[in-house]
């Protein structure tokens, strides 16, 4: 047969299911009867293999857990394939996969057994030949032992309409269990009945001492017997071995044909989510995972174990009632066993797709009503159950053509074990009853035993039932107040109750304070605060519970507990010390006869008298309550009560009534603490919940600092990694019990170390030290983060520790391809020649019209369907790709895809993880070993202009150019490190220059790898440029030119439209910068050309897009201001159109600058509000920021409130530590330094220093970008005003600082960098400067110089500050302290402008005007 016709089969369906499945059921007879019994002989064999079970807890507490089950799966079906094979060689039927042991059947006729027990002898020998000759893995102790039984054997097949399942049983079946469980390591042991049966001739054996089972050494065939002959013969004798066409195949259930009702049959023994992954037409490793789940083993003992026909109806009623309670809670049978004289289900919860968030309280339910149940079944004589929880492999086990969906791993032995070891009850481990939410008085710890296979089980309990009596003293708080710990990040909360606390002691109303928030948020331990800080008062009494899901299902349980609480039962030992208590406290408010009333709620035995039996239950509740009322009325005039009540969606009907009549009747304080409703709240519930009196308040994640302030506090430690700092915060999510629970992982794995805190030193920024800083808790932290005698330890992290990878802890662990196509036009456009500016401008701009009429008239063609999903396309293709290409040691594949994700996390901006994947490259680059292959040298090279561009963005520039260069050197192009080389390079890239720009391009694309180096390059030289004009040096210009000449070279060889449009536009903002002046350059018209050229579809629309964005960005910075604004308002609605978010903010923020510098404020605003519900539609932090950033700028310049003062103060308060805005040093730049100008102009100078000291650490991260440049600009005028003060509290220093100032402002208006824009706002602060100083010639040049720049610019709002200044500086007005204290008091808000309450004429006055009370110099 060809291989394809085999691989079809085994594509087929019914193949695949009948892979697991023993030929048993895959030929036999579906009779619909259930029970149905068959009887037959055999020989059994039960294969052993230890080891595995030890390996599974091995690589479920790996760090690295997410690899383990790949691994894991591996080495398990590499040794067990090796036995299915050789079962299946010899004629074998594999009946079973008990997780790491099988069970094999020889079906034959008795009188054939003799010959068959021969052959199934061999075959075990040859399995433990295997394993002589396989290599076993390090740190693997595999053991294979084998027991082998013959005689008699009875299939029993159960179920329901929906699942069947089936069993073997009988006295085989009892004896090779027992003939295995005696075998020791590369045994076969014989059972009695089997070396009855057997050829003895033919077998050497050895006597186990006591026992008539044997141990075989080894078969001893006469001189003359062959062994392949008499095999072939035995062979004759069964049904399904193949043989004849079929003899390659190891099953005859691989050439099954499709049969729709055969299928269907088999269907019935598969479990579901095996079906699914056939259906998917997935892989087999594709549910192979350490998964965690809970285990319930249930085991029953018969009266009469003999007769399958008997036990048989028994094990029937038991499985239809099994299956129905699973299918409620979301669990399924695995397996069925039927060995140790008894059947065992095991269940399982927590599968694929079965997840649920009670997956353990729901296993305990369910073994509880299971053991109840099956205790009633005749014929049943013990019920035993074990349950527990944890990681185990969960996969499937086997060959490819016999296997089965499996469950390996100590927690299934834990939990058989317990079923075994403690007969008659349900037991589970410690870690099933701490996660079950259920009350400690539902379980009863039971005598720890020594159970076979497991070394420590911990604790085991016996689960008592969820029905029992109610506990006192059961139900306080679950969590415990430490003095030496502060509650983090609820100050807010804290507050809410402090407030209501004292509404309610000076009103004297009932108040209701209800916290919810998701299991986690640390509702526990508020209300441990609140209880502590409710019982500081005098006289007042502050009572705490805490419910569980079962308090709901019990009438009146809130108020019963409560109650005991305020009558003092919770702490009496015995009913009759309660009765005495409750006889004192209500002989005045109860007659004697209605004593007995309190029996049943209060569990105690006053004599029952005639009248209360003869009460109806509803006036007994009556009556109670009324006696409740009276108690609770009497209680609060001699004392305040605080009721708290955690859990409180657990609250039942009956209570939530009461408290409603309570909180009317009587002044009472409820605090409660709950999670969201698992049902539609009673209506009582509903009507406190929208009481007058009731506060309720919705619990936020903590914010990142307050992790932090956690995670210090926790670990005693002063300073914490910052790559800690990132991964507790993000994992975590904000939610206090995650960050726990991830920092107990780390803690287990000894991921974290400590050690002494030194002395803090400077160091040189090294790309390994550039963001390895540590980060620290705030100030008021501090005191809890010392360890003995004042000691202050630093927290750091194992070598080589990954922490992204590493496996997430138990309790957390939960549940396309892109195609580029081109079509190139002939380049036959060209854009009309000697046209004046103007000229040009309106056929730009017209253009640009044109192409959006376009994409609006024809969407379909040219707009995409849905918006830009960059990032999740990252996260959920790319990401794991590389993490898959890792874990199957593909390096070269990894590297490539983790140089992509770092290239699209620095487009998105975020150049923290930008670094972070650079360091996974780094490993992956460092583990190849083909250095001269052309990949690796390209991966080289990308891999170090990658690190180039984050070095660059974080202003590192001389450890950027030396990444650049080594990258360069990469690629065979060796940038010039002196004049000489200089002169020399910039002569031959000129005459390349010339070349390129007058050849025609050729036909056909180049080869992939130049294109690919081309690209590169072009990449490289953009940066270098760029970086060469920061520097102040002059021939550092020419450096930069050759760089840029550079650029476009290897983008014209790359004949890419886009690249050459994107070199083109960089060569135009380099001559700007450099000195030319022109509205329109020669090469801007070059990147109109090349647009009239491209398609109106895909990358053609985005380039022209990017182009008008670009040129909206160079006619910015060179202060052609009305052009920005009409480029970047068409660059706007391109963006929009094209449904791009990340390219869409950044056009805003520079439309926004354009119109701020115009003071055209109305379409400011406009474009305000869409910048602000784009940032928070794509939860967008930087464009968030960037608008916080714009209101400050309003209030200190346009003279009018956009957003409050305070609430950009708390933006930057909670934000200045999200990793993208710490990244972007320009932004967190403008807002520091936007805040100090604030403080110094009302002259709050603490608060200066605190904000400008926070800029002063950016600016010395120099990036050639607007967002910088804003920013230091505005921490100059912030210097300035402290220079001002200075010099008024006549300062020794204040002359330096003066010229210190004047010489930086110089310098930045030098640079080739910085463009004209900036300009005027620079001059005007030089010109201040001077006149602080006492040069009031050079104050008149620079203001001249500005006022000129402003007008040529159309600089408004700069011009008219001038004009302010000026008139101010040189008029005789006397000098006002509080002129602008009185005029922030007094700015109007953006509304009242628009309604017309305010005139813009009048909000154009309130500027800050520089005080200047010295005209004469003082030095």
């Amino acid at each position: 047969m060809s291989a394809r016709r085999e691989q079809e089969l085994q594509d087929r369906a019914i193949v695949r299911i009948a892979a697991h499945l023993p030929d048993l059921i895959v030929y036999g007879d579906f009779s619909p009867e259930r029970p149905s019994v068959k009887c037959f002989d055999g020989v059994l064999m039960f294969v052993d293999i230890s080891g595995f079970t030890a390996m599974t807890e091995k690589f479920s507490t790996a760090m690295y857990m997410d690899r383990g089950a790949e691994q894991l799966v591996e080495i398990l079906n590499y040794y067990i394939s090796a036995i299915v094979e050789k079962v299946l060689i010899f004629g074998g039927d594999i009946l079973k996969f008990a997780g790491d042991a099988l069970l094999a059947l020889w079906r034959v006729e008795r009188k054939q057994l003799k010959n068959i027990i021969t052959v199934v002898i061999k075959c075990s020998l040859e399995i433990h030949g295997l394993f002589e000759a396989k290599e076993v893995e390090e740190g693997l102790d595999i053991r294979v032992k084998i027991g082998l039984a013959a005689g008699h054997i009875t299939m029993l097949v159960f179920g329901d309409e929906t699942r069947n399942y089936f069993l073997v049983i009988g006295q085989a079946v009892d004896d090779v269990r027992l003939a295995q469980n005696m075998a020791q390591m590369n045994d076969v042991i014989l059972s009695p009945n089997c070396w009855q049966l057997c050829d003895r001739s033919m077998i050497e054996i050895e006597r186990i001492p006591d026992q008539r089972a044997v141990k075989v050494s080894f078969l001893k065939p006469p001189p003359t017997f062959n062994f392949d002959e008499f095999f072939t013969k035995c062979m004759t004798f069964m049904d399904y071995y193949p043989s004849g066409d079929h003899k390659n195949f190891l099953r005859l259930a691989c050439m099954l044909e499709s049969d729709p009702e055969l299928e269907l049959s088999l269907q019935k023994y598969v479990m579901e989510i095996i079906l699914k992954q056939i259906d998917d037409k997935q892989l087999r490793g594709y549910l192979s995972e350490l998964r965690p789940v809970t285990i319930v083993f249930v085991n029953l003992m018969f009266k009469e174990q003999d007769k399958a026909e008997v036990i048989g109806s028994a094990i029937q009623a038991a499985c239809v009632h099994i299956t129905s309670v699973l299918k409620v809670f979301r669990g399924q049978i695995n397996k069925v066993f039927m060995f140790d004289k008894g059947c065992s289900f095991l269940c399982v919860f927590g599968f694929p797709g079965e997840k649920a968030s009670d997956e353990i309280t729901h296993a305990l339910e369910s073994a509880v009503d299971i053991f109840d149940f099956c205790s009633q079944v005749h014929k049943i004589r013990t019920v035993s159950i074990g349950v527990a929880s944890g990681i185990v492999f969960c996969g499937i086990v086997g060959h490819t053509v016999r296997h089965e969906y499996t469950v390996i791993g100590q927690k299934v032995n834990i939990a058989a074990r317990m079923m075994m070891y403690y007969p008659g009850i349900v037991t589970c481990d410690s870690v099933t009853y701490d996660g079950s939410n259920l009350p400690a008085y539902f379980f009863k710890e039971l005598p720890k035993k020594v159970m076979k296979g497991v070394a420590d089980s911990g604790p085991v309990y016996q689960c008592l039932g969820l029905n029992e009596k109610v506990m006192f003293g059961m139900a306080y708080l679950i969590c415990n107040r430490y003095e030496g710990y502060p509650l983090m990040g609820r100050v807010k909360e804290i507050d809410y109750f402090m407030s209501a606390m004292k509404d309610f002691l000076t009103t004297n109303c009932s108040r209701i304070l209800m916290y919810e928030g998701a299991p986690g948020y640390g509702k526990s331990h508020l209300l441990m605060e609140i209880e502590y800080l409710a019982s500081q008062h005098e006289n007042h009494r502050a009572i705490a519970i805490a419910l569980t899901k079962v308090s709901f299902h019990q009438n009146f349980y809130t108020i019963q507990i409560l109650m005991a609480n305020v009558l003092g039962l919770d702490t009496c030992k015995h009913y009759k010390e309660r009765q005495t208590n409750l006889q004192n406290r209500v002989k005045m408010l109860l007659d004697d006869k209605f004593h007995c009333l309190l029996n049943d709620i209060f569990h105690v035995q006053f004599p029952v008298s005639r009248e209360m039996s003869r009460m109806s239950t509803f006036n007994k509740q009556k009556q109670l309550e009324a006696l409740f009322m009276k108690i609770l009325e009497q209680t609060v005039r001699e004392e305040r009560i605080v009721f708290i009540i955690d859990e409180a969606q657990y609250v039942d009907g009956t209570s939530w009534a009461f408290i409603e009549k309570l909180i009317r009747a009587m002044p009472i304080f409820i605090v409660m603490g709950l999670s969201p409703f698992p049902e539609i709240p009673c209506e009582a519930a509903n009507a406190i919940m929208k009481n007058r009196n009731t506060t309720y308040i919705m619990l936020g994640t903590m914010q990142p600092q307050e992790i932090r302030d956690k995670v210090c506090i926790d670990l005693s430690v002063s300073s914490i990694p910052k790559e800690l700092d990132s991964y507790l915060v993000e994992g975590s999510c904000g939610i206090p019990f995650y960050c726990e629970e991830l920092l107990k992982n780390l803690d287990h794995h000894r991921v974290l170390l400590f050690q002494q805190a030194e002395s803090e030193e400077k160091t040189n920024a090294t790309w390994n030290n550039l963001f390895k800083n540590s980060v620290r808790p705030t100030e008021d932290t501090h005191f809890y983060t010392f360890v003995s005698e004042g000691r202050k330890e630093v927290c750091y992290l194992a070598s080589g520790v990954r922490l992204k990878n590493l496996s997430p802890p138990a309790s957390l662990k939960a549940e396309e391809e892109v195609i580029f196509s081109k079509s190139e036009l002939p380049k036959k456009y060209r854009f009309p020649e000697n046209l004046s500016d103007s000229e040009a401008r309106e056929v730009i701009l017209h253009f640009f019209d044109n192409i959006i009429q376009k994409m609006r008239s024809s969407p379909e063609d040219i707009i995409p369907s849905e918006s830009c999903q960059c990032e999740e396309l990252l996260q959920i293709v790319i990401l794991p790709l590389a993490q898959h290409f890792v874990a199957l040691e593909e390096n070269n594949k990894a590297l490539y895809y983790f140089l992509e994700i770092v290239s699209a996390y620095l487009i998105l901006g975020d150049n923290y993880k930008a670094y972070m994947y650079l360091g996974e490259g780094e490993r992956l680059l460092k583990s190849l070993t083909n250095e001269d292959s052309w990949s690796q040298v390209f991966e080289n090279a990308t891999f170090y202009r990658l690190k180039a561009q984050v070095c660059f963005n974080m202003g590192q520039m001389v450890l950027a150019k030396k990444m650049l260069r080594k990258a360069l050197k990469f690629l065979n192009h060796v940038f010039p490190s002196n004049l000489i080389t200089l002169l020399f390079q910039t002569h031959v890239e000129k005459n390349k220059f010339s070349h390129l720009m007058n050849q025609h391009p050729q036909e056909g694309s180049l080869p992939g790898k130049k294109l690919a180096l081309l690209y590169l390059q072009a990449a490289c030289f953009s940066l270098l440029w760029k970086i060469y004009s920061l520097n102040f040096f002059f021939h550092y210009k020419y450096y930069g030119r050759l760089a840029v000449m550079m650029q476009v070279n290897a983008s014209l060889e790359t004949q890419n439209d886009f690249q050459i449009i994107k070199a083109f536009l960089d060569y135009s903002l380099y001559h700007h910068l450099t000195g030319y002046q022109g509205v329109w350059f020669r090469y801007e018209f070059l990147v109109m050309e090349q647009l009239l050229n491209l398609p109106m579809k895909d990358e053609g629309i985005e380039i022209m897009a990017y182009v008008a964005d670009t040129l909206g960005h160079i006619k910015f910075l060179t202060g052609h201001l009305d052009l920005a604004i009409e480029l970047g308002s068409r660059a706007h609605k391109m963006w929009s159109l094209l449904r791009n978010p990340n390219k869409h903010h950044m056009v805003l923020c520079r439309l926004i600058k354009s119109l701020f510098l115009k003071s055209r404020y109305k379409h400011l605003v406009q474009v305000l509000g869409w910048l602000w519900d784009l940032s928070v539609t794509e939860e967008h932090i930087f464009s968030k920021a960037f608008f916080y950033f714009v209101c400050l700028d309003i209030m200190l310049y346009s003279g009018f409130i956009y957003r409050t003062f305070e609430e950009c103060l708390e933006f930057i308060d909670h934000n200045e530590d999200n990793r993208i805005l710490k990244f972007q040093s320009g932004l967190l730049l403008g807002l520091y330094s936007c805040i100090a100008v604030w403080y110094a102009r009302l002259q709050e100078w603490d608060n200066f220093y605190k904000f400008s000291n926070r800029a002063k650490t950016l600016v010395t991260r120099r990036t050639p970008t607007v967002l910088y440049y804003e920013g230091i600009s505005r921490y100059m005028e912030g210097q300035v005003l402290h220079l001002q003060k200075q010099i008024e509290e006549q300062a020794e220093t204040a002359q330096d600082s003066g010229i210190e100032l004047l010489k930086a402002l110089e310098n930045l208006v030098s640079q080739n960098t910085i463009g004209p824009v900036f300009y005027p706002r620079l001059y005007h602060l030089m010109a201040y400067v001077c006149i602080l100083m006492g040069d009031g010639h050079s104050c008149d040049f620079f203001l001249k110089k500005a006022l000129e720049l402003s007008e040529t610019q159309g600089n408004l709002l700069e011009k008219c500050w001038l004009n302010m200044s000026k008139e101010w500086w040189y008029s005789a007005s006397e000098f006002m302290g509080d002129q602008w204290l009185q005029t922030v008091l007094s700015l109007p808000s953006w509304d009242k402008i628009a309604s017309g309450n305010v005139a813009l004429q009048d909000v154009q006055k309130n500027k800050f005007l520089m005080r200047v009370n010295i005209l004469d110099n003082p030095f």
